[in-house]
């Protein structure tokens, strides 16, 4: 599970920023929220407000990258565009079997070199108290290097930056850089990127094609969701009534209409009232994104998986999103976590369902781009569990809020049609 994300001069965000899933255990209320395991409590669910454009897809982007360089994979990390630094810096402290590690990296985007990574074990004991434990430290900038093993000590400043050390050498040779190359990789693996305006149908086929516990598992979450469903599967195409091929037959989400795809997503049949339909073509664009969703967040419970959505709310009904996060929230989910942003304030709700330090907001400014929670107000500021928070917000009194000014547009527009019409006479 993420406990924190940190990034500096990375995407949109220029000065340091964090953003923490530690809960705060001096609040009793609603402690189902909470994950907690060797004396360490983690937020099962974050949810992330603010204005189109502040940067909340930002801070999908820095997830997204941190996976990808952990897996050491190509990443799409660049600098702040109104910076001249080149050096990105990036860091995630994450629960893993139980334990609690951190590791951050700076990134030289000009000369594509890692030029900073710091692993750290992080123990803590029954009073609170915690112990970082160092397993690696390579600073090509100071000149410094350190490694629990130590006949790599003298190996990291020769090794090459292109990717994280674990990956530039022969790991099975260090017994804890081989350890720590299968915790990264393994806590990396878990993380699953969702974006609700493009979310691909591949996972609920693949998991529809064969008779699974986890396909009847997702079929139940479809109709559960009250779409009026009597059923959702993957049939032969001798059973499709509808020839495709027409041009008013296909699906009308571009995202959706590929070619090599679409006859592997045909075959995924709606029924209602006992007639079966494909659903690409007939159901609409929130069932469809239903359907897609349901096997991320069926596999996510069930294996106790990281899922991070972009536009959690996109095409879906309220009541529905509001029942996905709760999912993650009760105390039947033991390990799974859910971070999402979202611009639906019926989620933002402190007397039914989340605890303050869950609900985060990103706003910008001419100044930068910032990053806090709901609990960074105080009850002095008039914030508490019982306060009407969506009211809060409205007024703008949490900050994080667009101030549209379209009818300077109208007015302009009806101003250049009259000023249009004199000149036409």
């Amino acid at each position: 599970m993420i406990i924190e994300i940190r990034a500096k001069n990375c995407f949109s965000f220029e000065d340091q920023i964090a953003l923490s899933m530690k809960a705060d255990m001096r609040n009793k209320k609603f402690a189902s929220n909470v994950h907690r395991e060797n004396n360490f409590n983690v937020l099962k669910t974050v949810g992330i407000y603010g204005p189109n454009n502040a940067g909340k897809t930002c801070l999908i982007k820095c997830i997204r990258a941190i996976k990808q360089i952990l897996l050491n994979k190509e990443t799409s990390l660049m600098p702040n565009i109104f910076s001249k630094n080149p050096v990105c810096e990036l860091g995630v402290t994450f629960l893993a079997d139980g334990k609690k590690y951190a590791y951050d990296f700076m990134y030289d985007a000009k000369k594509e070199e890692f030029i900073y990574e710091k692993f750290v074990d992080i123990t803590k004991d029954q009073y609170g108290n915690e112990k970082e434990i160092i397993w690696l430290l390579s600073d090509s900038r100071k000149e410094e290097y350190y490694c629990v093993d130590e006949e790599m000590i003298q190996m990291i400043s020769m090794v090459g930056r292109n990717s994280l050390l674990c990956y530039m050498v022969d790991a099975s040779k260090f017994k804890r850089i081989a350890e720590m190359k299968k915790i990264i990789s393994g806590f990396a693996e878990k993380i699953d990127l969702i974006n609700m305006n493009n979310i691909p149908m591949k996972k609920t086929v693949e998991l529809m094609k064969n008779e699974n516990q986890l396909q009847q598992k997702v079929v139940e979450f479809i109709k559960n969701a009250d779409l009026y469903m009597e059923n959702f599967e993957y049939v032969d195409m001798d059973k499709i009534q509808v020839d495709i091929h027409k041009k008013e037959e296909k699906p009308e989400e571009k995202a959706l209409d590929i070619p090599e795809r679409v006859m592997d997503q045909i075959r995924l049949v709606s029924t209602y009232k006992g007639v079966q339909v494909p659903s690409l073509l007939f159901d609409s664009t929130g069932t469809k994104k239903i359907a897609a969703l349901a096997s991320y967040i069926v596999e996510g419970l069930e294996q106790g998986r990281i899922l991070v959505v972009d536009e959690l709310d996109s095409s879906i009904h309220f009541k529905l999103t509001r029942a996905i996060v709760a999912m993650f929230n009760n105390e039947l989910n033991r390990s799974a976590q859910l971070i999402f942003t979202v611009h639906d304030i019926n989620l933002m709700d402190c007397k039914r369902m989340f605890r303050k330090e869950q609900i985060w907001f990103v706003h910008k400014d001419e100044e930068g781009v910032y990053v806090y929670s709901l609990a960074d107000f105080t009850a002095q500021q008039g914030v508490r569990d019982t306060t009407d928070i969506m009211e809060k917000y409205r007024k703008g009194a949490l900050g994080a809020l667009p101030d549209p000014e379209l009818i300077n547009s109208l007015l302009e527009l009806k101003g250049n049609k009259k000023g249009a019409d004199v000149d036409a006479e």
